[in-house]
């Protein structure tokens, strides 16, 4: 395996643990908060925080896992069709990536050139990549996946409930609030930086969206008090 691809899985690995712990910082205070908008009594709190915990890892995990597999078996599925289209035309999708090329504004003589070095080099990979935009070279692996969401979903989820129990009991769900926001802007600028996203952007966006969720789910709570 090329230093690139090792890089490039490992950077999909760290991904999906960030957003695991994101998922997990998220979930668990909707549902801590929602359930003390609904009572004050700190052992139910927690012990809905634990289930939501438990839930959480196993269906994150889960799902990384299924999702992660179902884009291999497509993307296997396009490795056959297109090794199979090399064989039997390869002059039709040496002129499919040429073109493509001079359609993007490269000259004629240089997309000749630019095709013949990486079809000589990597047809297959060529031409998955400018038939369907993706690369053979950066899979990530399933198991590496929900491996990875497995811990850090519940890594994530500790926070809001350790800010439940050791804040004092008059102002822990305004603190509980806050120390949520503050964890929430960090992952969502740590997965910006990963994607190449705009880093201020995606934390705002990641801060309002459990701003949203701790709100909502306090209400409804407080309905039941």
């Amino acid at each position: 395996m090329s230093e690139k691809q090792s890089l490039m899985q490992r950077n999909n690995v760290i991904r999906a643990a960030v957003m695991g712990a994101n998922d997990g910082i998220l979930s668990v205070s909707g549902i801590i908060l929602g359930v003390a908008g609904a009572t004050s009594h700190t052992g139910t709190i927690l012990l809905a925080g634990f289930a939501g915990t438990l839930a959480g890892t196993v269906s994150m995990a889960m799902g990384e896992y299924v999702s992660v597999s179902s884009q291999h078996d497509a993307q296997e599925k396009v490795r056959r069709e297109q090794s199979l289209a090399l064989k039997q035309n390869f002059d039709g999708e040496f002129k499919f990536v040429q073109k493509k090329y001079e359609d993007n504004g490269i000259s004629e003589q240089l997309a000749m050139q630019a095709t013949r070095e990486m079809m000589t080099k990597e047809p297959l990979v060529t031409t998955v990549r400018e038939r369907f935009g993706f690369s053979l070279d950066n899979e990530l692996s399933a198991k590496d996946a929900a491996l990875a969401s497995l811990i850090s979903f519940p890594v994530g989820s500790i926070l809001p409930m350790l800010a439940m129990y050791l804040s004092p009991k008059s102002s822990r769900e305004c603190l509980t609030f806050f120390a949520v926001a503050i964890a929430l802007a960090l992952t969502g600028y740590v997965a910006a930086h990963l994607n190449g996203a705009d880093k201020k952007h995606a934390a705002v966006r990641n801060v309002l969206a459990g701003i949203f969720t701790m709100v909502v789910t306090f209400a409804i709570g407080s309905l039941f008090r």
